[in-house]
């Protein structure tokens, strides 16, 4: 299964390794013209192995835009709070699912992410269509759906580390492409036939 090999192979990765991964993707994410012109974004906060977005998230705080993190609700769906800081997160910790950083104070509800212009998706793997592997949990499809019933249309980004583009990944009636995915290595674009691979 394409899932546990990712999951495998990030569980080698040191913190050195997280940690210069973030960095790279920070500055690659920085580059895009998308990013550039946001005044929300919604994102989420990297857990463990996962491709790093503290350094994005407080780079965009910096540049004034306004982060907007996701709270996972009871049924999988998402609420959405404002980032204000490392210090406005709680560890929480969903029955027996992974801990996940959380925003503090108020919660916005379900459909602040319709507000957003970007939305950056968590993922474990997109192949050359833009189509994204998540976890399987389903929180993210209800997400995209929020966004298409609701008329939004947000560039849809995935940070992912460059061996996790990959040419195909298994396709639902319900899977919606990414606009792009960014890796330490640069920028790959889908829907346009575009290849930005060496950059922005």
């Amino acid at each position: 299964m394409l899932r546990r090999e990712i999951l495998t192979v990030r569980s080698r990765l040191t913190a050195d390794d997280v940690q210069e991964a973030a960095n790279a993707l920070a500055g690659r994410a920085l580059e895009l013209p998308e990013l550039a012109h946001a005044r929300t974004v919604a994102a989420y906060v990297s857990v463990g192995s996962e491709p790093g977005t503290l350094a994005l998230l407080d780079a965009l705080r910096e540049r004034g835009v306004r982060v907007l993190l996701p709270a996972l609700l009871p049924d999988n769906d998402l609420d959405w709070g404002a980032y204000a800081g490392e210090g406005s997160l709680a560890r929480v910790r969903h029955g027996g699912k992974m801990a996940l950083f959380e925003p503090v104070g108020d919660r916005l509800g379900p459909d602040a992410v319709t507000e957003a212009d970007v939305v950056l998706l968590p993922g474990l793997a997109v192949d050359t269509r833009g189509l994204r592997l998540g976890r399987g949990g389903g929180s993210y499809d209800r997400v995209l759906a929020r966004l298409e019933s609701a008329g939004a249309r947000p560039a849809l980004l995935v940070l992912l580390y460059d061996s996790e583009v990959v040419a195909r990944v298994p396709e639902e009636a319900h899977d919606r492409p990414v606009h792009a995915v960014v890796t330490p290595s640069g920028v790959r674009r889908f829907g346009g036939g575009e290849d930005g691979s060496g950059g922005a």
